[in-house]
Protein backbone atom coordinates (compact mmCIF):
# COMPACT_ATOMS: atom_id res chain seq x y z
CA UNK A 1 0.00 0.00 0.00
CA UNK A 2 2.72 2.37 0.84
CA UNK A 3 4.55 1.52 -2.25
CA UNK A 4 1.56 2.73 -4.31
CA UNK A 5 0.90 5.90 -2.52
CA UNK A 6 4.96 6.17 -3.09
CA UNK A 7 4.21 5.31 -7.06
CA UNK A 8 1.47 7.84 -7.39
CA UNK A 9 3.10 10.27 -6.01
CA UNK A 10 6.15 10.29 -7.68
CA UNK A 11 4.39 9.62 -11.10
CA UNK A 12 1.89 12.64 -10.28
CA UNK A 13 4.87 15.08 -9.55
CA UNK A 14 6.82 14.08 -12.59
CA UNK A 15 3.82 14.87 -14.68
CA UNK A 16 3.06 17.74 -12.92
CA UNK A 17 6.67 18.75 -13.76
CA UNK A 18 6.32 17.55 -17.58
CA UNK A 19 3.25 19.54 -17.69
CA UNK A 20 4.34 22.49 -16.53
CA UNK A 21 7.70 22.49 -18.44
CA UNK A 22 5.35 21.60 -21.63
CA UNK A 23 3.49 24.36 -21.20
CA UNK A 24 5.80 27.14 -19.19
CA UNK A 25 8.24 29.17 -21.19
CA UNK A 26 10.13 30.33 -18.06
CA UNK A 27 13.01 28.56 -16.15
CA UNK A 28 11.79 29.75 -12.88
CA UNK A 29 8.19 28.08 -13.19
CA UNK A 30 10.15 24.77 -14.26
CA UNK A 31 12.80 24.76 -11.52
CA UNK A 32 9.55 25.21 -8.90
CA UNK A 33 8.14 21.96 -10.60
CA UNK A 34 11.28 20.56 -10.11
CA UNK A 35 11.54 21.51 -6.96
CA UNK A 36 8.04 20.08 -6.16
CA UNK A 37 8.76 16.95 -7.63
CA UNK A 38 11.44 16.57 -5.52
CA UNK A 39 9.88 17.38 -2.32
CA UNK A 40 7.05 14.95 -3.65
CA UNK A 41 10.16 12.34 -3.91
CA UNK A 42 11.69 12.85 -0.53
CA UNK A 43 7.73 12.63 1.26
CA UNK A 44 7.39 9.43 -0.30
CA UNK A 45 10.61 8.08 1.03
CA UNK A 46 9.82 9.36 4.08
CA UNK A 47 7.04 7.58 4.23
CA UNK A 48 8.20 4.52 2.70
CA UNK A 49 10.84 4.70 5.38
CA UNK A 50 7.56 5.16 8.18
CA UNK A 51 6.02 1.87 6.39
CA UNK A 52 9.38 -0.02 7.05
CA UNK A 53 9.69 0.97 10.95
CA UNK A 54 6.10 -0.43 11.51
CA UNK A 55 6.35 -3.54 9.85
CA UNK A 56 9.61 -4.33 11.78
CA UNK A 57 7.83 -3.31 14.88
CA UNK A 58 4.71 -5.28 14.03
CA UNK A 59 6.93 -8.38 13.41
CA UNK A 60 9.21 -7.97 16.62
CA UNK A 61 5.62 -7.71 18.63
CA UNK A 62 4.20 -10.77 16.56
CA UNK A 63 7.86 -12.66 18.29
CA UNK A 64 7.44 -11.61 21.58
CA UNK A 65 3.29 -12.83 21.54
CA UNK A 66 4.78 -15.78 20.01
CA UNK A 67 7.03 -16.15 23.20
CA UNK A 68 4.50 -15.26 25.50
CA UNK A 69 1.78 -17.76 23.64
CA UNK A 70 5.31 -20.22 24.82
CA UNK A 71 5.69 -19.60 27.92
CA UNK A 72 2.18 -19.73 29.18
CA UNK A 73 1.88 -23.17 27.61
CA UNK A 74 5.04 -24.55 29.61
CA UNK A 75 3.47 -22.52 32.56
CA UNK A 76 -0.25 -24.59 31.68
CA UNK A 77 1.89 -28.00 31.42
CA UNK A 78 3.50 -26.98 34.70
CA UNK A 79 0.32 -26.29 36.72
CA UNK A 80 -1.22 -29.20 35.67
CA UNK A 81 1.82 -31.57 36.94
CA UNK A 82 1.35 -30.12 39.72
CA UNK A 83 -2.76 -30.57 40.13
CA UNK A 84 -1.62 -33.96 39.24
CA UNK A 85 0.82 -34.40 42.05
CA UNK A 86 -1.66 -32.46 44.33
CA UNK A 87 -4.34 -34.46 44.20
CA UNK A 88 -2.06 -38.07 44.08
CA UNK A 89 -1.19 -36.82 47.51
CA UNK A 90 -4.92 -36.36 48.61
CA UNK A 91 -5.34 -39.67 47.61
CA UNK A 92 -2.45 -40.58 50.19
CA UNK A 93 -3.62 -38.58 52.74
CA UNK A 94 -7.30 -40.33 52.46
CA UNK A 95 -5.96 -43.60 52.19
CA UNK A 96 -4.21 -43.17 55.20
CA UNK A 97 -6.87 -41.40 57.45
CA UNK A 98 -9.20 -44.00 56.77
CA UNK A 99 -6.70 -46.45 57.91
CA UNK A 100 -6.43 -44.53 61.15
CA UNK A 101 -9.85 -44.53 61.49
CA UNK A 102 -10.20 -47.79 61.01
CA UNK A 103 -6.99 -48.68 63.63
CA UNK A 104 -9.25 -46.03 66.07
CA UNK A 105 -12.50 -47.96 66.18
CA UNK A 106 -10.55 -51.56 66.53
CA UNK A 107 -9.10 -50.13 70.07
CA UNK A 108 -12.08 -48.33 71.03
CA UNK A 109 -14.13 -51.21 70.78
CA UNK A 110 -11.82 -53.63 72.38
Amino acid sequence: MNNRIASTLRAGAISLALLTAAGCQSTKAVDEVRTLAQKAEQDAAAAQATANAASASATTANNAAASAKTAADNAQSTANQALQAARTAQTGVDETNEKMDRMFKKTVSK
